[in-house]
């Protein structure tokens, strides 16, 4: 339960973590300018492949969904609809983020939404030991196993990113 510095204070999401008795490494990077997930793995000195944003969407249905993905890679928003049965899906406006989750926009975490909404990962999470993402509050991550996670919040794995990705790390 280690942090970067000792500054780190406790946010909602370390709270929940606790509470469930699930370990976790917190993670500080507020004294740095990184905006960006690339950025804030770069400051870490994480693998972006295993640093997850937490993206959340509406489908068509008018359900909403979140989606997690390696920071390094972007959403498909047709396999994302794919995998979670819908005949499309998009983005959620900013304005609706913090009404919706209880979250702003940069500080997005899939634990301790206002609502449990139902929640894929990219299946590359599950080549790794432990996952970062976001502490619930810009400057802060956790870092945990995907089994972990899934004692707090049901997560499912899905093919979720573009393979244009793919190509461009490629080349």
């Amino acid at each position: 339960m280690g942090d970067k510095k000792q500054k780190t204070e406790k946010t909602n999401v370390m709270r929940l973590l606790e509470q469930k008795k699930v370990p976790y490494t917190a993670h500080y990077y507020g004294d740095t300018d990184a905006v960006s997930g690339v950025e804030v793995a770069a400051v870490l000195g994480e693998d972006p492949a295993r640093t997850f944003k937490t993206l959340v969407t509406t489908a068509g249905s008018g359900e909403h969904y979140v989606f997690m993905v390696p920071v390094e890679r972007e959403l498909d928003l047709k396999k994302a609809a794919k995998a979670v049965q819908e005949k499309n899906i998009e983005m959620l406006k900013a304005k609706e983020l913090l009404p919706l989750t209880g979250y702003i926009h940069g500080g997005c975490s899939p634990v301790g939404m206002k609502k449990r909404f139902r929640t894929v990962i990219d299946k590359s999470a599950e080549a790794f030991d432990t996952i970062l993402f976001s502490g619930g509050k810009i400057g802060y991550q956790v870092e945990t196993t995907l089994e972990n996670l899934r004692k707090i919040i049901p997560v499912e794995p899905g093919d979720l990113c573009t393979d244009r990705d793919l190509d461009e790390n490629l080349v």
